[in-house]
């Protein structure tokens, strides 16, 4: 059977264990179709969108927020405007906002403290992550499964991110810039993080470190509006006027009648001359 052919009856499966519930089972069958296409090479962009929506979509029954956002921006790069996806990914961030409000409301500022404990990992699991010895072929294509947050530690990394969103109203950037930082390290798949964290660079005139987030941002988000205008006002401080402009262009296809950036390349045109 052709690897098309094989990925259609794979989703056509996940679809399945979706309907019925199952939507651990379902995921995981989304993921191997999504392989055969990768490893045969095979370009439909439209297919593998809607595979990556599907596998978000049990991430999201599951809970797995920063998954379900992580998916769903893979599909929109393949798929611009997508709206199954575009939906998603915002449940998602809703969801991990209302999470963490309440945790906040609950038990204020010191709600981390009442948190189980992480569980430490045994030394024989660390091992498994080392490195290979030299020489050993390593398989790219191998999920990085120790980088995902777990519920608990994504349950943290938001709460520190209102922190942060916290000071930023008082206009405390550096301090917000600490909680961003620690949030980041907890959740390193959090958008709105970065762009919150290019937001206080900005603010301190740390320029370099705010086109760094937004970058960081757009790998995770490549239609971020938020990312693409402040590394704009970024590159704009820097005097690195082409790359400011470009970011514009890309920001004006993904919202043409966004007047702040309307208003920028204005600006731009003009130091242009």
């Amino acid at each position: 059977m052709a690897p098309a052919s094989q990925a259609s009856s794979l989703k056509e499966a996940g679809n399945q264990q979706f309907r019925n519930g199952q939507y651990s089972q379902a995921a995981a069958l989304y993921g191997r179709a999504l392989e055969l296409l990768e490893a045969a090479g095979d370009a439909n962009a439209e297919e593998k969108s809607v595979l990556y929506s599907n596998r978000a979509a049990c991430y999201l029954k599951d809970g797995n927020c920063s998954l379900c956002i992580k998916d769903c921006s893979d599909a929109l790069e393949l798929v611009p405007f997508a709206f199954k996806p575009l939906l998603r990914r915002a449940a998602a961030y809703e969801a991990l906002e209302r999470m963490t409000k309440a945790l906040l409301d609950k038990d204020g500022l010191q709600w981390r403290q009442k948190l189980p404990p992480i569980p430490t990992v045994p030394v024989s699991a660390q091992k498994k992550w080392e490195p290979p010895p030299a020489g050993n072929k390593v398989n790219d294509t191998a999920p990085v499964t120790n980088q995902v947050p777990t519920a608990a530690t994504t349950k943290q990394a938001n709460a520190l991110k209102l922190e942060g969103n916290e000071f930023v109203k008082k206009g405390n950037y550096k301090k917000a810039v600490e909680k961003y930082t620690q949030s980041l390290k907890l959740h390193k798949l959090e958008c709105a993080t970065y762009t919150n964290r290019a937001l206080c660079y900005l603010n301190l005139k740390q320029y370099k470190e705010a086109i760094q987030d937004c970058s960081e941002a757009l790998q995770i988000d490549p239609k971020n509006v938020k990312a693409f205008y402040r590394r704009a006002q970024a590159y704009k401080e820097l005097k690195n006027y082409k790359s400011s402009k470009a970011d514009i262009a890309s920001l004006l296809k993904i919202e043409p009648e966004n007047s702040a950036a309307k208003k920028l390349l204005q600006e731009l045109n003009k130091l242009l001359k």
